[in-house]
C-alpha cells in the first residue's frame, strides 16, 4: 500500500496521504476514483486556511470516502483546474 494515487493539479500532501493509508475503506475508494476527483478532495482539504480546519477536513474526507462518496459534496470545486 505504499503507492497512493494523486490528483491532476495538486500533489497529495503527506498528512492526507498518511490518513488515507490509515483507513482501508477510504483508501480503496481513493484508488478507484478518477485523478480529477482526487484533485477535488486534495484541493478541498488544503484550501482550509487554519490547521484545525484542514485536520477536520481530512477526517471528514476519510469518513466520506470510507462511505463511498467520490467527490466532496456542496463545494464549488477546485478553482485551479483547467476547464
Amino acid at each position: 500500500m505504499d503507492k497512493v494515487a494523486t490528483g491532476t493539479v495538486h500533489k497529495l500532501p503527506n498528512d492526507l496521504r498518511d490518513a488515507l493509508l490509515s483507513s482501508d475503506q477510504a483508501f480503496v475508494v481513493w484508488q478507484d476514483i478518477t485523478p480529477l476527483a482526487r484533485n477535488e478532495w486534495i484541493c478541498w482539504v488544503t484550501s482550509g486556511k487554519k490547521e484545525e480546519t484542514r485536520n477536520i477536513r481530512i477526517q471528514k474526507a476519510l469518513s466520506k470516502l470510507g462511505g463511498g462518496m467520490r467527490r466532496p459534496c456542496c463545494w464549488i470545486g477546485c478553482q485551479h483546474r483547467n476547464n
